[in-house]
């Protein structure tokens, strides 16, 4: 029986390999949230329906074929792949630290080099959606919405012989808690916010304002548009060696940001519209565009890379293609999803004003992003 890590589960979806799951959560939570990939195959049986036995689900599970054990923290898993395993079934293992351990895997994919030197890479927390950026630059570092996992950046930049010199969020998040403030204690680094999402924080920051380009050894960061709001009043989106468009929870690959996190769905609304059909408009269509989230499977490109010009999203997001203004508002406050766990408590954490501690984080951050309309 083996044990199988995050990082190689990732790795398996990633280069698209064919593996099968038996997720034995309850099915309330396999249905909020499930590993999923373009050859991943799942049934979700429950972990109480197996306690006396699988002889009822042999036939279920295929023949020749790696099966992944999967719970929501390890040990269910592995008493369910010892009775595999008793029971003659060959290729079985089981998650390290469950569907928590997906949860918080960051898997750093190159994005591409930079015109003076350096280069830019797209961390991928996988099991949640979410993506941070660093970028390294004739020994310098910066970071944009970090992620609460705050080793794996500090261990990429001690390899790579970086010091990081910023750290930047987009905006508050209200997904997941952000590792910024943490990072920047941490390696003595300038943590920048938008001051319009920085108005109830309870700590010191810099503020992001429109036409204060950071330069990060030879790569210089536009702050341009400083105001891209929508998905909160402060939304910043970041050109990056001319290059690369950051666009936080404004913008995805396959849908757009949602509102309504902060309560302000109708307020909030004509911004998200004004940045996405006429800031973003003025732009050049051939930047690349690097989203904070993604929300399907089949996003995930080349070695895992979250990414698509901007050109391309305005031919095929539908969110983009909603000309009547009345039907965008709708859209953007009818029928949205679920909001995300806890997002009230993790906002208050972005802002200073709680301090859970590290288990209550990450009961806090279970479950999917959910910060995207679908148009």
């Amino acid at each position: 029986m083996k044990a199988y890590t995050a990082k190689e589960i990732a790795q398996k979806v990633i280069n698209k390999e064919k593996f099968f799951i038996l997720d034995v959560r309850n099915t309330d939570a396999f249905d909020d949230w499930k590993i999923e990939g373009d050859n991943v195959d799942i049934i979700n049986v429950p972990y109480f329906d197996l306690i006396e036995g699988v002889d009822d689900i042999l036939s279920d599970l295929p023949k020749g074929s790696e099966i992944l054990v999967v719970c929501a923290k390890e040990g269910s898993s592995v008493f369910v792949a010892e009775q595999l395993v008793e029971a003659g079934i060959e290729g079985v293992g089981y998650l390290q630290g469950g569907m928590k351990a997906w949860s918080e895997h960051l898997e750093p994919v190159k994005v591409g080099d930079l015109k003076d030197g350096g280069s830019l890479y797209q961390f991928v927390r996988i099991g949640k959606g979410c993506l941070s950026y660093f970028l390294e630059s004739n020994g310098e570092g910066l970071i944009v919405d970090s992620a609460r996992l705050t080793e794996s950046y500090l261990e990429f930049a001690k390899e790579n012989n970086v010091q990081i010199k910023y750290v930047l969020d987009t905006h508050l998040h209200a997904d997941h808690i952000s590792g910024g403030r943490e990072i920047a204690e941490k390696t003595g680094a300038a943590y920048y916010l938008p001051p319009k999402d920085a108005t109830e924080v309870t700590f010191e920051y810099n503020k992001l304002e429109e036409g204060n380009d950071i330069t990060v050894g030879n790569t210089k960061v536009k702050v341009q548009p400083i105001y891209s709001p929508g998905h909160t009043i402060g939304s910043t989106s970041f050109i990056i060696d001319d290059q690369y468009l950051l666009t936080g929870d404004i913008l995805f690959v396959e849908s757009i940001g949602r509102p309504d996190l902060a309560g302000k769905a109708e307020d909030w609304v004509g911004d998200l519209r004004t940045t996405l059909y006429n800031r973003y408009k003025q732009l050049s269509e051939d930047l690349i565009v690097l989203p904070a989230h993604f929300s399907f499977k089949h996003e995930l490109g080349e070695g895992g890379l979250v990414s698509a010009k901007l050109s391309e999203l305005y031919a095929g997001n539908d969110g983009l293609k909603v000309d009547d203004e009345e039907e965008f508002r709708k859209m953007v406050t009818e029928h949205l999803p679920p909001q995300p766990n806890s997002y009230q408590e993790i906002r208050e954490t972005n802002m200073g004003k709680i301090s859970p501690n590290e288990e209550e984080q990450r009961e806090m951050e279970v479950g999917p992003n959910r910060c995207a309309v679908k148009g």
